[in-house]
């Protein structure tokens, strides 16, 4: 590599932030990328929740520090979440979700990646949701997620999914469970032993971010995970 290659790279693993045009309101986010990624990730927040989510945040500087670009972006305008009802909108945020891929396949620098979609709670509905009408998007992770609020769009939904839940979220995981019966296409179920529902245990969210990793190069960056827990199931 050259010198003058130098300050390019450096400024790829800079946060970049940015802002995504979306049915006539702008939406906040921070577009990460490293220098030769091999595809990027949409985080989907969950109710409550913003780009600035610490869960997600640490789950983002995983994926970066595996090659992957990630983008954690406000699903809501600050207006729209003072409405409850539009943070339970499940359609909404996906039809937030899938203006924002197009805003990300515009861009030159990602056009040509392959696109993943990670989604906390209400967020997971809205990844599945957006993915069982895009064909763009080839891996998802769900944490600690709803997809039983993707309803009818389960069965449609062709993208690889992990769904981690917490061991002690029983209810979650019942839900979970009974939408993975329903979930198309290769898709796992993953549950942390112990951990509840917003996987404060010690050593929790790190798990998470460890599976999500690993199924996130395995479906975006054609990469074979020898020895690990990731496991396609058809």
């Amino acid at each position: 590599m050259n010198d003058a290659a130098l300050p390019e790279v450096f400024h790829n693993h800079l946060p970049e932030p940015v802002i995504i045009p979306a049915a006539g309101i702008l939406l906040r986010g921070t577009l990460t990328m490293p220098p030769y990624p091999v595809g990027v990730v949409m985080f989907a927040h969950g109710s409550g929740s913003s780009r600035l989510s610490p869960r997600n945040q640490l789950v983002a500087n995983a994926l970066v520090s595996a090659n992957l670009g990630t983008l954690l972006f406000d699903l809501l305008s600050d207006g729209e979440e003072s409405e409850r009802a539009n943070v339970f909108d499940v359609e909404l945020l996906a039809g937030r979700l899938q203006q924002a891929t197009d805003w990300i396949s515009a861009r030159p620098a990602t056009a040509d990646l392959p696109i993943g979609y990670f989604g906390a709670s209400t967020g997971a509905a809205a990844a599945l949701v957006a993915a069982a009408q895009d064909r763009r998007v080839r891996a998802i992770v769900s944490r600690g997620g709803r997809p039983d609020l993707a309803g009818d769009f389960l069965p449609d939904v062709t993208a690889a999914t992990l769904l981690i839940v917490g061991g002690a979220d029983q209810t979650v995981l019942a839900l979970n469970r009974a939408a993975f019966e329903r979930l198309g296409g290769v898709k796992r179920l993953e549950v942390v032993p112990g951990a509840t529902h917003l996987f404060e245990e010690p050593g929790a969210l790190e798990s998470v971010a460890a599976l999500a990793r690993l199924w996130f190069l395995e479906h975006l960056g054609q990469t074979t995970v020898v020895g690990s827990r990731v496991e396609a199931v058809r």
